[in-house]
């Protein structure tokens, strides 16, 4: 029986690393994406080209009503999921001091509130079955974020007390939940804030390993995660950092 993954933020970055890895490992996979339907529809074709199933899904996680179709709609063109990967995720920079409230709202109403809807959803399917959710974080929920960044950090700390929670909540029931922390890794979040050549000088001054990292190294660690291999890892918060 094919075994049904479903990545949010799924269009580019982490998330379509993530996509294509699942495939390779035999997953069939739902392709969550809010406004990049191109590249949504180009990673879920990368997929059928490995021979499995995929579907490109646009939801905005802010939007509950969203969420609960996403589901609906993965039920019926794949079926119930196996795995749930939260990978969807805003960024937002500003002194706390020029903090707009709606921005906070937004960004939490994706990062955390977003996340946790999915989960509902997600374990719903899983009862009485099994299964997986992984929650991708941020090492700044450890560091607190840099300049500008507390409030990203924050929701990003909120996910990881929820992944904790919810991994000993359902544990009697055979689902395993389990947060990633990426460290600084090539993608376009830079895009707004020093820009990936000063991504790439930042990391090669401040990170041990004196790199960023490639999103497929993310994408291997979560799907080991979602494998047999890792069935007695639960509740673990997994630093993907580069020694940061």
């Amino acid at each position: 029986m094919a075994r049904i993954m479903m990545i949010t933020g799924a269009s580019r970055g982490i998330g379509a690393a993530i996509a294509r890895r699942a495939a390779e490992a035999g997953w069939d996979v739902a392709v969550n994406y809010h406004g990049s339907h191109d590249a949504a529809e180009a990673v879920a074709a990368d997929i059928r080209e490995r021979g499995r199933r995929a579907v490109a899904l646009k939801a905005d996680m802010a939007s509950e009503a969203d969420v609960t179709e996403l589901f609906t709609a993965v039920d019926d063109q794949l079926g119930p999921v196996d795995a749930l990967v939260n990978n969807a995720g805003i960024n937002h920079k500003a002194a706390n001091a020029d903090l707009d409230a709606a921005d906070f709202d937004r960004l939490f109403a994706v990062n955390v509130r977003g996340a946790i809807i999915a989960a509902r959803e997600a374990t719903r399917r899983m009862a009485g079955r099994g299964g997986v959710i992984v929650n991708v974080s941020s090492v700044s929920a450890r560091t607190g974020g840099g300049p500008g960044g507390t409030l990203y950090a924050a929701s990003k700390g909120a996910l990881d007390a929820f992944t904790i929670g919810l991994a000993k909540e359902l544990a009697p029931q055979g689902i395993r939940v389990c947060g990633v922390r990426p460290g600084m890794t090539e993608t376009d979040i830079f895009e707004n804030t020093i820009g990936l050549e000063g991504a790439r000088r930042r990391a090669s001054q401040n990170v041990p390993l004196a790199r960023l990292a490639e999103p497929s190294e993310i994408a291997g660690l979560i799907i080991w995660l979602c494998s047999p291999e890792a069935n007695y890892v639960t509740g673990a918060n997994v630093d993907v950092t580069g020694g940061l």
